[in-house]
């Protein structure tokens, strides 16, 4: 209770009015020129289902739902100056977490997807490889555990 009185306390004195937890959901978008390659990399290797697609926009789900990850065509008239420069290829991965990375990777190989990093160990804990996506976006498949000791 002490507590909770001096960051209400703190707050106020800062001018700032304490705001409510806001339902918030984060949508990743890749501009790309390889929407078709991109699709079907995302349904047919990484199992993610479409939520909506047109002739410039592709916004995809994981196979639970619970993220989404859109991508869009570059130059699109339709949208401002600041969405339409392609994605470079560089500086951007993204984290896929897995209940069994094992069964994964040897089902992603039975796939003939290049494996851009072999299925390992890590000494933090994660267990995992990495695969490229169509854009040049590294993913990591990833099972945490906790550190070995």
């Amino acid at each position: 209770m002490k507590i909770l009185l001096i960051i209400t306390g703190l707050l106020m004195s800062t001018g700032l009015p304490a705001q409510p937890k806001q339902n918030m959901k984060l949508n990743a978008g890749i501009i790309t020129p390889h929407l078709a390659e991109t699709k079907k990399f995302y349904t047919q290797v990484l199992n993610f289902g479409v939520t909506f697609e047109n002739e410039f926009y592709l916004l995809l789900h994981t196979p639970d739902g619970g993220a989404e990850l859109s991508f869009l065509l570059p130059d699109h008239p339709s949208q401002q100056p600041l969405f339409q420069k392609s994605f470079q290829q560089q500086g951007v991965y993204l984290t896929i977490e897995v209940a069994h990375v094992d069964e994964e990777y040897r089902r992603i190989k039975l796939l003939n997807i290049p494996i851009a990093i072999e299925l390992r160990n890590e000494p933090w804990g994660d267990r995992h490889f990495a695969v490229v996506d169509p854009n040049g976006v590294g993913i990591d498949v990833v099972t945490y555990a906790k550190p070995e000791e």
